[in-house]
């Protein structure tokens, strides 16, 4: 019997393996390292993070020269950095050093005993190169197209602004008011008396006042990125009744806000602060200062907030490491979708829900009052809204909202991902009531937010009520007593009567929002 040959089989073509890198940033008060995976169809991942604060900026502005224990225990900390890439696989690394490094005399002797006893080569970036790099991270993660946006970073040494008209950069400074820096400084007391804050805040001023032709940056958007932000960001959540452990990035905090929060823990003792709920006990010395820098930058510029941002140098950092692939991804909706489908979600009825209440969006944005920025919001929930039938169909709308509150992916802001959990959650059943805590617990502006993209996403996800993507085309007419809704059909002689009457029977809250009765109709009567 003769053997037959086997068919030779085409090789397995395996994806090339994802390559790692990492980010290490020397602060005056802190070390922190990144150590993220690069994919190019959707960018970077961050796989792991560790911080340290050594306080390299201890006594340095008395001194000049970087202490030999703040020296020890930072390469002690480096020390051990490096072993976690190692481990974690990392191809390359990078680690910068900034304000404290940049002006000790002795810097030289620190970058050379870092080199020969870690392995590393340690770069000093200017305060330029710095605040460029807290931009980058700043602007991969928030729209600043048609916007005039200032970046602060205030580290231990000092202050780094960077200025951008429509996302490009115009200006940026380096300014010596650093939190370590004041404080050993100005707040020389144990317990610092609102006296001494007053006189830190004059100095503050008159720093500012020749630092930058302000008047041209009057009410711009501010975005804080460093550990003194990410503290305030936790503490304000924490003193508005949620939970500071969750994610700051995007939180907004008002300029009241810091004052009467710097006021307040003024009045108490360095182990007092490091008690408050939201506030590093480390940075509970150096609060103060750092609080007191953003006061003033918010007087200076007049500008109502500050949006906080969780990410800063080191993801900067690795972002100019891969290169510009690494922006923001073709598909910006990317992750969601994917989300989606690790959900085992019915993509085809939630893109045909997007489109719908898209359309509804853009002819009806005016008569509900919604600003442009809210289409995302609503593009984002009309893409999320399905995700909780993973646990169970009954009360998914309940599952959803847990689910996209606690997802890592996809990334928002704090507030966008609150929003988009709640117009989700809202999207069959009762709609938004004060009785809801969830709901309750947001301003009355959000709320009217999550009123009115509620009221579209009922509607459009009433519009393909068999997820048989029926309908083509959505027509809107709006009179003094009620708003008509027409719906055609993508092929000829479709029966749209479930999806009319799907929609009819989720028009409840779009009709409290316009105060007028909605009426679905169907061209041809079908």
């Amino acid at each position: 019997m003769t053997a037959r040959a086997e068919p030779e089989r085409p090789p397995v073509e395996r994806p090339p393996p994802l390559e790692r890198v990492a980010a290490i940033d020397v602060g005056s008060n802190s070390i922190r390292l990144s150590v993220a995976e690069y994919d190019p169809a959707t960018g970077l991942k961050v796989l792991d993070e560790i911080k340290d604060q050594p306080r390299l900026a201890s006594g340095i502005a008395a001194t000049g020269r970087l202490d030999p224990a703040g020296m020890a225990r930072a390469i002690e900390i480096l020390q051990r950095m490096r072993e976690i890439a190692e481990r974690r696989g990392v191809q390359r690394l990078r680690a910068v050093a900034t304000a404290a490094v940049r002006e000790a005399e002795n810097a030289r002797e620190f970058l050379d005993r870092v080199r020969r006893e870690v392995g590393i080569r340690l770069e000093i970036v200017d305060g330029d190169t710095e605040a460029a790099l807290s931009y980058r991270s700043v602007a991969h993660h928030f729209p600043l197209a048609g916007t005039r946006a200032i970046v602060a970073d205030i580290g231990g040494g000092s202050l780094e602004l960077i200025g951008a008209v429509n996302g490009l950069v115009e200006l940026t400074g380096s300014l010596p008011l650093g939190a370590v820096r004041l404080t050993e400084t100005v707040l020389r007391g144990e317990e610092p008396l609102p006296a001494e804050i007053a006189v830190l805040r004059k100095r503050i001023r008159k720093q500012f006042k020749k630092a930058w032709p302000w008047r041209a940056w009057t009410g711009a958007l501010l975005f804080g990125s460093g550990g003194t932000f990410t503290n305030l960001g936790r503490m304000i959540r924490a003193r508005r009744g949620g939970d500071p452990g969750e994610p700051v990035h995007g939180e907004v905090v008002t300029a009241a806000e810091v004052e009467r929060l710097l006021e307040w823990l003024a009045t108490k003792s360095t182990e007092e602060r490091a008690q408050v709920p939201g506030l590093s006990p480390q940075r509970a010395d150096i609060i103060l200062a750092g609080l007191a820098v953003t006061a003033e930058l918010l007087g200076k510029v007049e500008t109502r907030s500050v949006t906080v941002s969780a990410f800063g140098l080191r993801e900067g950092l690795l972002l100019e490491m891969v290169g510009d692939g690494a922006g923001r991804p073709a598909d910006p909706l990317r992750a969601m979708r994917e989300f989606v489908d690790r959900c085992q979600g019915d993509r085809r009825h939630v893109e045909q829900v997007r489109l719908l209440a898209l359309a509804l969006f853009d002819r009806l944005r005016s008569a509900v009052q919604a600003d442009p920025d809210e289409r995302y919001l609503l593009e984002a929930a009309s893409l999320l809204h399905d995700v909780g039938q993973v646990v169970s169909y009954r009360r998914h709308h309940h599952h959803s909202y847990q689910l996209i509150l606690h997802a890592e992916r996809p990334s928002f802001a704090s507030r966008d991902r609150n929003l988009v959990a709640l117009v989700s959650r809202y999207h069959r059943r009762k709609g938004p009531s004060k009785k809801h805590p969830e709901f309750a617990a947001i301003p009355p502006g959000d709320r009217a937010i999550v009123r009115r993209l509620a009221g579209l996403l009922r509607i459009a996800d009433g519009l393909d009520r068999g997820h048989a993507s029926a309908v083509a085309r959505v027509t809107t007419r709006l009179t003094e007593d009620h708003l008509s809704i027409r719906i055609e059909p993508k092929a000829p002689g479709t029966d749209l009567s479930l999806e009319a009457w799907g929609a009819s029977r989720k028009a409840d809250v779009l009709e409290k929002v316009l105060g007028r009765r909605v009426v679905i109709s169907v061209a041809g009567g079908k």
